[in-house]
């Protein structure tokens, strides 16, 4: 009966510290929510609280997107420069190229660690320094990208809402800085400032399709465009404006869905050499350990990995759809 009982207890005492980890972790969640609630909703109106006046906070929002204090982009590196821009990150010189060269310094010194020759300390370094940075400004781009077009309609919405009230057109712009949340509610929120400081709604909107770098900003910017040169009812052309967007972005979810099963075996395809070898390796660690330290070996096994990742970039370059 003893052990049962101890089984027993052991049960109960595991039961409470499960609970336990679970208050504490609702509790936190509860906290961090609040908290989250209590700040502001996106970051233009958190820079908003720390400068004073309109031309101050448009400078000070140009500034951390990497651009001018003009809102022009630097002519140097001006691909890059247009990556910075369009990942939304705050932009920051002296911490960017602190991170990068400590990037490039980790990757040198663990490229020679793994690979014991001097040659590897360029390649980790590259690697780091120059690779590694620009997918994370690639995958940050897109990101916000996809974000700025699921977005995009629900501002179009309360811009006509607003516009059907009777309320003009910079006001508009300016509700939808103040009530969503980034990345639209800081991009049309620096545009509702722009006009602040003197621009036409053209202008800022086409400043805008220019930060963001997205088709669907770009028609958006194209319709205003069009309805200041032309005149017309603007509520009704953001109305087919809102409506076009939201059909180009069913397509991409259907054509994403359609193509799952594909992507999916190539994800599988891929990761299945490099599971096997794992697996090999912690099953019979002298199968590849007698040869492991060869140099042909080595320089053998990173060229397959660079031709793998080379052909999954062509495929993905194959059936990629844009709309």
């Amino acid at each position: 009966m003893l052990p049962a009982f101890e089984i027993d207890a052991k049960f109960i005492v595991m039961l409470m510290i499960g609970a336990a980890v679970f208050a504490l972790v609702q509790g936190l969640t509860g906290v961090f929510t609040v908290a989250t609630q209590k700040r502001q909703v996106n970051r233009r109106l958190q820079v908003g609280e720390k400068v004073e006046g309109i031309s101050a906070l448009v400078v000070e929002l140009r500034k951390q997107r990497g651009l001018t204090a003009s809102g022009a982009r630097s002519e140097n590196l001006r691909w890059l420069s247009n990556m910075i821009v369009a990942s939304g990150l705050p932009y920051d010189q002296r911490k960017w190229l602190t991170y990068v060269g400590a990037s490039a310094l980790i990757c040198g010194v663990g490229g020679y660690v793994l690979l014991k020759t001097p040659l590897a300390v360029p390649g980790g370094m590259v690697l780091g320094g120059v690779l590694i940075p620009l997918g994370v400004l690639k995958w940050k781009a897109g990101k916000r990208n996809a974000a700025l077009g699921f977005q995009l309609p629900q501002a179009l919405d309360i811009i006509v809402r607003s516009l059907e009230a009777g309320h003009p057109v910079p006001a508009a712009v300016a509700l939808v800085g103040r009530e969503m949340s980034d990345p639209i509610g800081t991009e049309f929120g620096m545009a509702a400032d722009e006009i602040a400081y003197g621009a036409t709604l053209e202008q800022a909107v086409e400043r805008m399709a220019e930060r963001c770098q997205h088709a669907d900003v770009d028609l958006f910017a194209a319709t205003v465009r069009l309805q200041e040169k032309t005149g017309g009812n603007l509520t009704g052309l953001l109305k087919l404006n809102a409506n076009t967007v939201r059909d180009r972005h069913k397509m991409r979810l259907k054509i994403k869905a359609a193509s799952s099963e594909g992507r999916a075996s190539a994800m599988i395809l891929t990761a299945a050499p490099f599971v096997a070898l794992g697996m090999i390796i912690m099953m019979a660690p002298n199968f590849y350990g007698e040869v492991i330290d060869e140099p042909l070996v080595k320089y053998g096994l990173a060229g397959l990995g660079f031709w793998v990742f080379l052909g999954n970039m062509i495929m993905r370059r194959m059936i990629d759809m844009r709309l």
